[in-house]
């Protein structure tokens, strides 16, 4: 993978995540997969690049965030699935069963997706993040049934030490409907 570390800030101030995006730019080159406001009334900034320079960057945009940071996660070496999954561009040719971890914060969201499918060989479907969901998040990976199950184990494990579940479910056999209409689009 190219960009082989993730770093993801929740700030609960809009024009401060704007400020503090920037000075994250302008410390490391990294790329910025994302950067807006978010549910209810916060902004969410996410990086991409190598270890080192988001980690840097990272540092800059907790520093200039300040007391307006909310949450931030920094991944190094994420699994190659999850950049497509937030950016909606995955592509999925069959589905198995399902597995949807949602969660009350950005970030624990992502940490749980990058836990799931380095866990056993589900794919991402979606991670779907704070925006028309009051702040919450989710995620839903596909697979075969004991394997989406072994990774909604584990994910819905770290989810809930962070005390930020807010819902785990497992369908093991979909309906082509819920496929189309619900989960793929």
């Amino acid at each position: 993978m190219k960009e082989p570390a993730l770093g993801i800030i929740e700030y609960k101030s809009v024009a401060r995540g704007i400020y503090s995006c920037d000075a994250m730019a302008k410390k490391a080159p990294i790329r910025i997969l994302e950067t807006h406001p978010i549910c209810p009334g916060k902004y969410l900034t996410i990086i991409c690049g190598e270890v080192a320079d988001v980690e840097e960057s990272l540092k800059a945009g907790i520093e200039s965030g300040g007391k307006m940071v909310v949450s931030d996660l920094f991944l190094p070496y994420v699994h190659r699935s999850v950049i497509p999954a937030i950016a909606g561009t995955t592509k999925v040719e069959t589905f198995g069963a399902l597995g949807v971890i949602e969660s009350f914060s950005v970030a624990t969201c992502v940490q749980a997706a990058d836990i799931a499918v380095k866990a056993t060989p589900v794919q991402l479907v979606e991670i779907r993040l704070a925006n028309g969901l009051g702040g919450k998040a989710y995620f839903v990976m596909t697979g075969e049934l004991a394997d989406v199950e072994e990774s909604l184990a584990a994910a819905k494990t770290f989810v809930k030490q962070e005390g930020m579940l807010a819902a785990a479910e497992l369908i093991p056999a979909p309906h082509p409907d819920l496929i189309a209409k619900g989960v793929y689009w």
